[in-house]
């Protein structure tokens, strides 16, 4: 169920809309504890002084910003209230983009926003007027303490909100020790065949098809053992070759691509092929059963 985390009102001119922010994802980590290896007690995490050694607590905490390798800047909690930013309980939308022009980069997570009781009329006129612009309502607002920027989109009938990082927290490919297509320009013959076989990959999205396995193969080893059974550890995979032939990699992917679409279009061919026969089939003993019986002398 979605938890509620924040409740206030999203502003676009004069129009006031009273939301409620709820949770829109639900992370399925599987999280362990730390344990003592000899009588399987829980370890706990003790607050101890790097330089005295004594066990420090709650009370006897500051915060400490480091300006120089081991030396700090210590921020009393009355000098963070005094810049902390406004609790305002206000979204306000400063600008409509499009959404496609926002990297996907810069995304961080993802709520839903819903109409307080008696803001359903604004909310849907809101949702209804966003709804097929492809423009997202870019705003900020203070969740914690902490301010926000956020995009706000219309979906499936609803609001989304996604907070964003800001320009300066997400780093510049410029600066990567990257090769770039300038530096080593691929062949006509690799670059055609590379295009190939990502329109031979080419899918409409459905994330219905992905699974995590590993969470599911996680949780079925912890369930066996919990069982007493034994687990029998595999041997590690081998590393994948290095690709010598760039070409002979592209034409052996393409032609194992091809095989695979070939085998898709078989058994979708087959399956029309045995729906029509069990139509036909029940067409007949349709009719057969609509056929009166002749009388018998």
């Amino acid at each position: 169920m979605p938890r509620l985390i924040w409740s206030g009102s999203i502003s676009f001119g004069l129009v006031n809309v009273p939301v409620k922010l709820l949770t829109a994802t639900s992370p399925k980590d599987v999280r362990f504890h730390q344990l003592h290896k000899a009588d399987g007690g829980r370890v706990n995490q003790k607050r101890v002084c790097s330089i005295d050694g004594e066990e420090v607590g709650y009370s006897e905490i500051v915060k400490g910003y480091e300006i120089r390798r081991g030396q700090y800047v210590i921020v009393e909690p009355e000098e963070l209230e005094a810049i902390a930013p406004e609790a305002s309980r206000v979204i306000e939308i400063e600008e409509f983009v499009e959404l496609s022009h926002i990297d996907p980069l810069f995304f961080e997570h993802s709520y839903y926003l819903v109409p307080d009781e008696a803001a359903a009329r604004p909310y849907a006129l809101l949702v209804e007027a966003m709804g097929g612009t492809g423009k997202a309502g870019i705003g900020r607002f203070v969740l914690r303490t902490k301010q926000y920027l956020a995009a706000l989109r219309a979906k499936d009938g609803a609001l989304v909100l996604s907070t964003l990082l800001f320009a300066d927290e997400v780093v510049d490919a410029a600066g990567l020790d990257v090769k770039t297509a300038k530096d080593t320009k691929p062949a006509s013959r690799e670059l055609d065949m590379a295009r190939q076989l990502i329109d031979a990959f080419s899918a409409e999205w459905d994330p219905s098809k992905y699974k995590d396995d590993y969470r599911e193969k996680l949780l079925a080893m912890i369930e066996a053992k919990a069982e007493g059974n034994e687990i029998s550890v595999p041997e590690p995979a081998a590393e994948p070759a290095r690709i010598v032939d760039l070409v002979a990699a592209l034409e052996a992917s393409l032609e194992r691509a091809g095989k695979a679409s070939r085998s898709r279009a078989g058994e979708a061919s087959r399956g029309r092929h045995d729906g029509g026969d069990q139509a036909e089939g029940a067409d007949e003993d349709a009719k057969g059963a609509r056929r009166p019986k002749r009388a018998t002398a």
